[in-house]
């Protein structure tokens, strides 16, 4: 006889904010210790960490890993990407910084797109493909900047260069050909891939299996309880795959059903070790977080564990903003309290802060003192030198 299918745990949204919260690292103040090698550990929790050039306050990468490393510095990213190579840059969602353990589950998706290039890249001729990959192989690495001799062409998208060898360039990148070797801002780098790794061979990509258990594993480590849609963020194609797998685990007794106060029929799972009882919560710690954070960028999975509905307000006209052009969730213990919007004035060396928007009734008595206190500290992150 069939098994009969296994009765769901009960979570409140408390409980299920707790082990999210802890998941994410952000129910303590220095989860990944100190100093350059803190990065790479934190990038190798969460899985990815999302880079933007939105750059009205310090840019999301870094802001991302400053909420989970409070002595954090830029020049630590830069040598993780540069020097000890302990990350990369390649597409999850969106272009993040990957841990270089990860690569092989990103193999196939390059071959992809040397087999089938996206149609942004149709053009892309093969003399610009070629001028680019010569120059790096005979120079060393380069950047655009570095290519000033392009017959300057018409745009043909708001987002596209006016260099034909810019999107060439990309083109290489996801194709696997180079990889990103540094960042100033964001300009960026470009190395032959073999090269900047030192590959005598590389490494073997992953099996689509392999992919699918790599998927799932990396949600269930930085998420704790997951759903579909946040196993597959942006990427619905592989539900019924990672449904599938979830089901195996599930025979296995490796994944445990869970029912989240509030989710309706969205349903919900976590390894049996996640739904343990945790260590009390300890002092309760402020973060002002990024709207790229991980956090915070799947918003309807915010909402039910937080009942808190974030907007991203820099592309909404001025009169129809309620939070702010670039508002920052703030996050007080296990609630979002706040969302602050802020501008960094570098001219002046200070953060402004431009509107306050209270989340709940009697956030501002409780919560208005320690999150001043966090904001002079994002200030002087803002600010260093």
């Amino acid at each position: 006889m069939p098994q009969s299918p296994r009765k769901p745990v009960t979570l409140s949204n408390a409980e299920a904010r707790h082990i999210w919260l802890r998941a994410q690292r952000l129910d303590q103040a220095a989860p990944f210790g100190e100093g350059p090698e803190a990065t790479r550990a934190a990038v190798e929790h969460l899985g990815y960490v999302q880079i933007d050039t939105i750059n009205v306050i310090e840019r999301c990468h870094h802001h991302i890993l400053w909420s989970r490393i409070p002595d954090y510095r830029r020049e630590h990213l830069q040598r993780a990407q540069s020097v000890d190579k302990s990350v990369f840059e390649y597409w999850t969602h969106a272009l993040s910084y990957v841990p270089t353990r990860d690569i092989r589950f990103f193999l196939a998706e390059m071959k992809r797109h040397r087999q089938s290039p996206n149609t942004w890249f149709s053009a892309v001729k093969k003399e610009d493909l070629r001028k680019v990959l010569t120059l790096i192989q005979r120079d060393g690495a380069l950047s655009i900047r570095d290519i000033d001799d392009d017959v300057l062409v018409e745009k043909d998208h708001a987002w596209a260069s006016r260099k034909p060898s810019k999107r060439a360039l990309q083109l290489a990148f996801y194709n696997g050909t180079l990889t990103i070797s540094q960042r100033s801002g964001m300009v960026k780098t470009y190395e032959l891939i073999e090269r900047h790794f030192g590959w005598d061979k590389p490494p073997s990509p992953a099996t689509d299996r392999q992919i699918l258990d790599y998927m799932l594993d990396r949600a269930l480590r930085a998420q704790g309880v997951v759903s579909l849609d946040s196993i597959c963020h942006l990427d619905a194609g592989r539900k019924p795959e990672i449904r599938q797998l979830i089901e195996a685990r599930m025979r296995r007794r490796q994944l445990l059903p869970v029912a989240i106060e509030g989710a309706g029929p969205v349903e919900h799972w976590a390894e049996p070790r996640t739904l343990e009882p945790g260590p009390a919560p300890g002092e309760e710690t402020v973060h002002i977080l990024s709207p790229f954070d991980p956090l915070i960028i799947q918003r309807k999975r915010l909402k039910l564990f937080f009942g808190y509905d974030h907007r991203f307000e820099a592309y909404v006209p001025k009169d129809k903003r309620l939070f702010g052009y670039f508002a920052l969730p703030v996050l007080a213990g296990d609630k979002i309290v706040a969302a602050v919007d802020l501008k960094a004035d570098r001219e002046k060396q200070a953060l402004v802060v431009q509107q306050w928007t209270w989340i709940g009734r009697g956030c501002e008595a409780a919560h208005k003192a320690p999150i001043e206190e966090a904001l002079h500290r994002f200030e002087r992150f803002q600010l260093q030198g």
